[in-house]
């Protein structure tokens, strides 16, 4: 029984899951855009338009799953074996702040890799 009380904060720990983007997100409105820049880094672009601006930031990850050498079977009847080609799957998120009067009023998210 003691164990069990020792392992149950572990257990709990990785079950435990971060936060979604938008309330990661969601402490920077009402920043300043010095301190938007201070926390993100220089964004990948910027826009303004009608008194608004516009901060764009991008994140792109890759990751790479290796091909199967048996797929299809270990042999065919005639030649060689027949080997799957690796598999890449690419995430791109975009996310958007807007500023008026030097602060941030909202953002934007977009792209199948914000989390």
């Amino acid at each position: 029984m003691r164990r069990l009380l020792l392992l149950l904060p572990l257990v709990l720990a990785a079950c435990a899951s971060e936060p979604p983007l938008e309330a990661r997100l969601q402490p920077l409105v009402g920043k300043t855009e010095a301190k938007l820049v201070q926390a993100l880094g220089v964004p990948n672009a910027t826009y303004a338009a009608g008194g608004d601006r516009f901060l764009q930031y991008e994140d792109q990850t890759s990751t790479i799953y290796p091909g199967d050498p048996f797929w299809g079977g270990r042999y065919r009847r005639f030649g060689g074996p027949i080997y799957s080609p690796p598999l890449v799957i690419t995430r791109t998120c975009a996310i958007t702040f807007a500023l008026r009067d030097q602060r941030v009023a909202s953002f934007t998210f977009r792209g199948n890799g914000c989390r």
